[in-house]
């Protein structure tokens, strides 16, 4: 398939902030599976003079499984370059002297030892599998609607992902059940976030229009970069429908088959 434009921006890039599950890899039984030319397009990224970061929505597991999940699939990545939303909610926990419910998956928890849960005044959801029972989703409820003033945070708010056995619920999803619930509104911890895509930019050093993102999700990925003033790349992996690009709100500034293809367009238009 043919690229569908690609921003006029890229000869003046200074960095590249890129998806992981639907766009380096696809999740699944193991570790999941790397999608064929991501291993070697992030070695690329690398041997150029772009900043690289890597920002998810992952909340299944702690960072350092995350990316020694990754690592095992033979990715180049550190611990310090990746963006979970699991560090960023634990510190406005911390800011804002919140005790959180928390309804995250159990390979989640260790990110939170340090953090008091006792009569808690908010409620944290995160992609929780199987933990998605009624009970527990009741259980926040009760929580929140007990609450003067309830606080919902969800680390992200995406409809679904893929893994290598097809599409997947994701967090959002709930998140929805309890705003409707509760009659609130949740603040979203990660991607689309305008504070979590600064976060990523302030640690790169870079302005937003010096920064690519490249994403398989219309909304949170492209979408969400480009409220900050960012251009956003779709890949036609992981969780793309072709409806995407008929998208009635979101448009992205380029569209590519996967990472190799769009990696391979940046370093070419800046000389590499």
């Amino acid at each position: 398939m043919a690229v569908s434009s690609f921003p006029a921006c890229v000869s003046e890039l200074k960095g590249v902030i890129l998806d992981l599950c639907g766009v380096l890899y696809d999740s699944g039984e193991g570790d999941g599976v790397a999608i064929p030319g991501s291993v070697e397009a992030v070695n690329k990224l690398k041997a150029s003079n772009l900043k690289l970061r890597f920002c998810t929505n992952e909340t299944q597991a702690t960072r350092e499984k995350f990316v020694g999940k990754l690592q095992r699939l033979g990715f180049n990545i550190n611990v310090s370059e990746v963006f979970p939303p699991a560090p960023a909610a634990i510190a406005i926990l911390t800011h804002r002297g919140l005790r959180p419910h928390l309804l995250v998956h159990d390979g989640l928890l260790p990110e939170f030892d340090g953090v008091e849960t006792t009569d808690p005044n908010c409620v944290i959801i995160g992609d929780a599998a199987e933990n998605f029972s009624y009970q527990n989703l009741n259980q926040a409820f009760k929580v929140l609607i007990e609450l003067e003033k309830p606080l919902l945070f969800s680390l992200g708010q995406g409809r679904y992902y893929k893994e290598t056995d097809g599409l997947k619920l994701d967090v959002g999803v709930y998140m929805k059940a309890l705003e409707y619930a509760c009659d609130i509104k949740a603040e979203v911890i990660g991607k689309p976030s305008q504070m979590f895509f600064q976060s990523v930019l302030s640690d790169m050093g870079l302005q937003p229009h010096e920064v690519l993102m490249i994403g398989d999700d219309l909304v949170s990925d492209v979408g969400g970069a480009q409220s900050c003033g960012m251009k956003g790349v779709q890949v036609r992996t992981g969780k793309y429908r072709p409806s995407d690009e008929r998208h009635p709100s979101v448009t992205a500034d380029g569209t590519v088959d996967d990472l190799a293809q769009a990696v391979d367009m940046i370093l070419s238009h800046r000389g590499h």
